[in-house]
C-alpha cells in the first residue's frame, strides 16, 4: 500500500536526512523508506544510485541526491560489480545540514558521514550482506572467482566494521539480525520489526487452495531451485511471482507445473496470497515480510527454519518448518502441511504483532533514545524484543 494512505505517527523530530543503499525498485526496504518519507515530508534522500522510475511516487516526490556513480552508463544493470568503488563514492557523498540523519542500510547506506552535529540511527536490514554472508550464493563455487573475491570482500568487511563508528544506535529488523549485528560490529541494537500492512492483508472465506505459492525475487540465495526441483517432483502446481537474475536458469530446471508470472500488482499479489493453499519459503531471510502477509491473508507457510521465518511463523499454528535445505526435507514439510486443517483466524493473529503502528511507534521510541544518546556502544539493557 502506498505510504500517503498510512496515517502520519508523531514523532519526536522533523530536520531530518535519508540515506538509503539505492533506489532500483520497490522491495522490502523501499517500503520502509517509504514509510519514513510520509513521516518527514521535506527529507532528502541520500543513496548510491537512483533510478526514479522504479520507485513509488511518494519516494520520488522527495529530493533525492546521488553519488558519483549515477553517471556511469549502463549503471542500474550492472552497479553490484562496482562493489569495491563502493566506499569512495560513500565518501564523497555530503548530506544536507539535519538534526537526525536515518539510514535504512543493507549494504553502504550506514556509511555516509552524518551532517556535522547530526545523531545517526540506522535501521539495518542486515550487516553488509555481500560481505558477511551467502559468499557461495553470491560468487558461486568457481575457485577462481574465489581466489579473487575473498581477498576483497575481507577488505569491506573491514570496511565495513569501521564505518559501523559512524552510527549512534542500530536498530535491528529481527533478533535474528540484532545477532549478526553483534558479531560483526560489536554493538547491541534494539529490534523493531519491519512494517507489514494488514489492514490490506485480509483473509477471505473460501480461498481455491488449488496451488502453492512463492512471492520473491528471483535470486540465488532464496534458494528457488530447492523448490522448482522438489515440485517437479510431485506436480502440485506451484506459481511463483517476482524477478531477477535467476528466472532463465530457473525455468530451464522447471517442471510443466511450475508458473513463473514474473511481476505482479499488489493486488495480483494480494489474491494470491489469498487463494493459495500454502506459501513456500525455502530460504534463510533477515527477517521475510512475505510469510507475514501470508499469514496475515490466512494461510499457512512452509519455511527454512533458520533466520527471520523462527521469529514470524508459529511451528503447527501458522505453518511447518524444515530443517534441511533438501528437496526431501522440504516436499515432507509441505506434505506436512497439505494434510492438516489449518485455522485461518489463528494464522492471521500470528501476523498481528508486526503491523505499521508497532513499527511506527518502535522506531519513535529508538529515534527519542538515539537522541539521548551519549555514547556510540548501545548496554544491553536497551535491547527490545
Amino acid at each position: 500500500m502506498p505510504a500517503s494512505d498510512f496515517t502520519q505517527h508523531e514523532w519526536p523530530t522533523r530536520s531530518v536526512v535519508l540515506s538509503h543503499d539505492w533506489l532500483t525498485g520497490m522491495r522490502g526496504g523501499e517500503r520502509v523508506l517509504e514509510l519514513l518519507c510520509n513521516q518527514f515530508p521535506d527529507a532528502e534522500i541520500l543513496t548510491l544510485i537512483a533510478n526514479r522510475g522504479s520507485v513509488s511516487d511518494r519516494i520520488r516526490s522527495h529530493a533525492i541526491r546521488t553519488s558519483v556513480l549515477q553517471h556511469v552508463p549502463g549503471i542500474f544493470r550492472s552497479y553490484r560489480v562496482l562493489l569495491p568503488v563502493f566506499p569512495a563514492a560513500v565518501a564523497a557523498m555530503r548530506p544536507p545540514a539535519a538534526e537526525l540523519m536515518i539510514s535504512t542500510s543493507h549494504c553502504i547506506a550506514k556509511a555516509v558521514k552524518p551532517p556535522p552535529g547530526a545523531r545517526h540511527l540506522c535501521y539495518c536490514f542486515t550487516p553488509m550482506r555481500y560481505a558477511w554472508s551467502f559468499f557461495e550464493e553470491y560468487f558461486g563455487r568457481n575457485p577462481v572467482k574465489g581466489l579473487v573475491a575473498r581477498p576483497l570482500l575481507a577488505a569491506m568487511r573491514r570496511w565495513d566494521r569501521k564505518t559501523s563508528s559512524r552510527v549512534d544506535r542500530f536498530v535491528a529488523i529481527s533478533r535474528h539480525i540484532r545477532d549478526r549485528i553483534r558479531t560483526a560490529y560489536g554493538r547491541d541494537s534494539d529490534v523493531v520489526y519491519p512494517p507489514v500492512d494488514l489492514e490490506r492483508c485480509t483473509p477471505i472465506p473460501e480461498p481455491s487452495a488449488d496451488f502453492d505459492l512463492i512471492v520473491s525475487a528471483l535470486v540465488p540465495y532464496k534458494r528457488l531451485d530447492l523448490a522448482v526441483r522438489a515440485y517437479g517432483r510431485v506436480g502440485f502446481p506451484l506459481v511463483i511471482v517476482g524477478t531477477g537474475t535467476e528466472r532463465r536458469h530457473l525455468e530451464r530446471g522447471a517442471g510443466p507445473n511450475v508458473r513463473f508470472l514474473g511481476w505482479q500488482s499488489d493486488e495480483e499479489v494480494l489474491s494470491l496470497y489469498r487463494n493459495c493453499r500454502l506459501l513456500v519459503f525455502p530460504g534463510e531471510e533477515d527477517f521475510g515480510i512475505v510469510p507475514v502477509e501470508a499469514q496475515a491473508c490466512g494461510r499457512p507457510v512452509v519455511a527454512f527454519a533458520k533466520g527471520g521465518a523462527l521469529e514470524t511463523v508459529k511451528a503447527d499454528v501458522s505453518g511447518v518448518f524444515f530443517n534441511e535445505q533438501t528437496e526431501e526435507a522440504l516436499l515432507d514439510a509441505v506434505r506436512r502441511a497439505a494434510a492438516r486443517t489449518w485455522d485461518p483466524a489463528a494464522i492471521r493473529a500470528c501476523s498481528e504483532p508486526f503491523g505499521v503502528p508497532q513499527f511506527l511507534a518502535g522506531l519513535s521510541e529508538s529515534i527519542e533514545r538515539c537522541r539521548g544518546t551519549q555514547a556510540k556502544p548501545q548496554p544491553a539493557s536497551c535491547l527490545r524484543v
